[in-house]
């Protein structure tokens, strides 16, 4: 059987990772403690993130973000984040932000925040060998409103760091043409879309978002697989999905490795990609998430060397950086 190990050398492209989602539980607790914060209730026994489903989930999220007060801290965040993805084989990643947590949305602090991001994540590609660009992401369940402050932020600071934008969250709470002015606002800044959907919400939110939204890649999207002819569009159009099959297990979204339809999504003809999406929460790691599909769906080398290559077309990523990422890739594919 294939182990972690033995995937960890290959040089991967991560395009679902929530920066705040990847903070490794050891260095909330020490900003806590640094800040006399007592979030002791959002741990268990062994020092992991504890949460009993998606909503209780959000919650711990949220809680652990307050110790995350300064440009400081999201600069020492993005190194630990950056060096943990890197000792996994990624040689690329594109990482969720919120000004909702950097800066409270306003945007000239944003700005202060993003800053130190990027020179955090400067310094990385120089001692790690990893690129990062971020995706402005707005919460679904704060609201609309603070969704267009967000874009507008996103919008304002759209360049070589800033590629992308999307939407993650409840998707209980409200509709996507609900964020439609977001997402114009955005797209009008040259910025990729991308949208969670196809998790929590059914085959009818990912439809929503490509009607709605305009997205081009999918954060998720494995409930497609529900409806032939959803399925069928995606293929057809090329829609990228960002796949997390460890995070849709711990939260129950499947059963085991072998139930998870990513390999059958992917038979029918639609680009996926695999992420870990915020995997301290989730107990993987990407090598761990390549062993385990390769496992339960006998997939070799060769099918993950394929699966980076869909992964680094579909960056939301210049024609220069991206043809870095394929040469860096080279090795591997």
């Amino acid at each position: 059987m294939t182990a972690p190990e033995d995937f960890r050398a290959l040089p991967k492209v991560e395009l679902h990772l929530h920066l705040e989602g990847a903070a490794p539980p050891a260095f909330i607790r020490g900003l806590a403690a640094e800040k006399s914060v007592d979030l002791s209730r959002i741990f268990d026994v062994r020092g992991g993130y504890a949460f009993r489903d998606f909503k209780h989930f959000l919650q711990v999220y949220e809680a652990a973000c307050t110790v995350l007060q300064t440009p400081e801290d999201f600069r020492r965040l993005t190194r630990a984040v950056l060096e943990q993805s890197a000792e996994q084989g990624v040689i690329h990643t594109e990482a969720f932000l919120s000004p909702d947590f950097c800066g409270g949305g306003d945007l000239a602090a944003w700005r202060e925040y993003l800053a130190a991001i990027t020179e955090a994540a400067a310094d990385a590609r120089k001692t790690n060998g990893i690129t990062m660009r971020a995706i402005v992401t707005c919460i679904r369940h704060f609201g609309p409103e603070k969704a267009r402050a967000t874009a507008h932020c996103a919008a304002e600071t759209a360049g070589d760091f800033i590629t992308g934008f999307g939407i993650a969250g409840d998707e209980g709470a409200g509709a996507p043409r609900d964020f439609a002015w977001a997402f114009d606002c955005a797209r009008e800044a040259g910025l990729g879309l991308t949208a969670h959907a196809g998790e929590w919400g059914g085959p009818e939110s990912v439809r929503a978002a490509l009607d709605d939204l305009r997205v081009t890649r999918i954060g998720h999207g494995v409930r497609a697989i529900e409806d032939r002819n959803l399925v069928e569009r995606l293929a057809e159009s090329g829609t990228v999905l960002e796949v997390c099959p460890g995070s849709n297990l711990a939260l129950g979204l499947y059963a085991d490795w072998a139930a998870h339809p990513v390999a059958k999504l992917r038979a029918a003809g639609v680009k996926v990609t695999l992420s870990t999406d915020d995997p301290p929460f989730f107990h993987t790691t990407l090598s761990g998430e390549y062993a385990a599909l390769a496992r339960a769906h006998g997939w070799e080398e060769a099918d993950f060397r394929a699966l980076n290559r869909t992964a680094a077309e579909a960056a939301f990523a210049d024609a220069a950086t991206r043809a870095d990422i394929l040469t860096r890739l080279e090795p591997a594919i």
